[in-house]
């Protein structure tokens, strides 16, 4: 995959497949987009996979990053326009993907939301975390977000490969750029009105051991004003569910009917889903 630009990129597979649907990937805090790498062979296996990475010193609003974001996406259509475009996020990518969907949702077929971090103003220690977090040194910031790792996933459930990968992910991120993420979660706001315009069907994935945001009350709140919109709740998962090792995105995809019609019938399967 190409390294990271001075502003927002698509992270492609070497292998591009056109002809399938198209999997747009937005990722939590550390917005490096590799962290999405237990999920990628069973997603390219029926997706063409595209994981946004934003660059590590990228300090623009919701608007700005949103605009990239939508303009990347019309980019890839442009190539293929007939196949279905499904948007997933995560955590701080949860909240973008709300932006950008209202912002064109003509683009989109599908919406998949993991732990979104729309209710970060509900945990008040994560704002005075983030405005205490501005005056600490670089050494003390860094080792105080090392000690924040098991609020940010479920250690036990995540290979050693990928936690080192989750903590190299987290610890790349800047001291600026982690508390300007955090500022743009405490300022996220998106009515309900807005929300109901997103017709689409809308898959909510919510951890009921997450210890850092209560995604599962806020995956109903949201299941409650979205219009099309079903709950997954994964009893034993944290934060970071997606590098677990018994979670996988695409057979929860399938067992929850969440394909196109043409799609789960020709990737027609029996599936479970172990550990969730």
């Amino acid at each position: 995959m190409p390294g990271i630009q001075s502003h927002p990129v698509f992270l492609t597979p070497q292998q591009l497949q056109p002809n399938n649907p198209l999997f747009i990937f937005l990722p939590g805090m550390d917005g490096t987009g590799k962290l999405l790498r237990t999920q990628t062979a069973g997603l390219e296996a029926a997706f063409d996979v595209r994981s946004l990475a934003i660059p590590l010193d990228d300090l623009t609003s919701w608007e700005v990053l949103t605009d990239h974001v939508v303009a990347l996406v019309q980019e890839e259509v442009v190539k293929s326009s007939k196949r279905p475009v499904y948007l997933c996020g995560e955590s701080f990518g949860g909240c973008l993907a709300m932006k950008v969907a209202l912002h064109s949702p003509q683009l989109f077929d599908r919406i998949l939301l993991v732990n979104p971090a729309s209710s970060f103003t509900s945990r008040p220690w994560l704002t005075l975390g983030a405005q205490i977090g501005r005056w600490l040194p670089k050494p003390l910031f860094h080792l105080s977000s090392l000690s924040l790792m098991p609020l940010l996933g479920n250690m036990e459930r995540i290979s050693t490969s990928d936690r080192q990968a989750f903590y190299e992910a987290v610890q790349s991120v800047p001291q600026e750029t982690t508390i300007w993420r955090m500022f743009l979660l405490s300022e996220f706001e998106i009515s309900e009105a807005e929300l109901r315009q997103l017709t689409q069907p809308t898959l909510l994935l919510a951890s009921a051991a997450d210890r850092l945001l209560p995604s599962v009350e806020e995956a109903y709140r949201l299941a409650r004003i979205f219009p099309n919109a079903r709950v997954v709740v994964l009893p034993n998962s944290g934060h970071a569910c997606l590098l677990e090792a018994d979670i996988n995105l695409y057979e929860i995809m399938k067992a929850y009917h969440f394909l196109e019609e043409q799609d789960s019938l020709h990737h027609a399967q029996t599936c479970s889903i172990s550990g969730s």
